[in-house]
């Protein structure tokens, strides 16, 4: 069950509905309405909790797709992949993450580290649990994030968990500054100290 209730907002532009003629009500029943009378005001109609994640999972991957963008039209030696999907969080589906793209990457310890990188519209502390967001801040903010990722055996199938063994939750960087993310993520797909140095020299 959701902690919220949403409704849907009059369309930009939309015609107000017409005002009954004051003479007319007043003959009907007696009273004069007042501007801003709640009693004549269209009523509200209400989201199911799917509408609101619908709407939500199209504006994150809008986002997800225009951030893909920019990272490819960085330097022609950058061609990161677009995988674009989202995920809405169940009891405030007006809240979400999307996965814009993933590659490879070596580290000191580690090499062939996968990652994906994502973009979140609400801000919130990484753990290193499970449960991995904690302290939600729903505020007009975004969260900009890779974590590194591996692949778990499930039975005769598999799927990307968040590879822990790569620092305790995963986490390569978080960052609230857009710019911040995209130099961060140039960096974790440069495949060499050339495309490192040019990275670098965008500050």
């Amino acid at each position: 069950m959701s902690m919220f209730r949403y409704y849907a907002a009059k369309a930009k532009g939309e015609e107000p509905a017409p005002v009954k003629a004051v003479h007319t009500n007043f003959l009907r029943t007696g009273r004069i309405a007042r501007e801003g009378d709640s009693r004549y005001e269209e009523p509200r109609r209400y989201l199911s909790n799917a509408e609101v994640a619908k709407r939500t999972g199209i504006r994150l991957e809008k986002a997800g797709r225009k951030a893909h963008e920019r990272l490819n039209r960085f330097h022609r030696d950058f061609a990161f992949p677009e995988i674009i999907f989202h995920k809405t969080l169940t009891r405030a589906p007006h809240l979400g993450y999307v996965h814009v793209t993933a590659s490879k990457t070596d580290f000191a310890d580690f090499k062939d580290v996968n990652w994906g990188f994502y973009i979140a519209n609400f801000a919130a502390e990484i753990t290193d649990d499970e449960q991995f967001f904690a302290r939600i801040h729903p505020g007009y903010s975004r969260m900009y994030f890779a974590v590194a990722l591996k692949e778990q055996e499930d039975g005769e199938t598999s799927h990307r968990v968040i590879n822990r063994d790569v620092r305790d939750n995963g986490l390569l960087f978080r960052t609230d500054d857009p710019r911040t993310a995209l130099r961060n993520v140039l960096l974790l797909g440069a495949r060499n100290a050339e495309l490192r140095r040019i990275v670098k020299a965008i500050g």
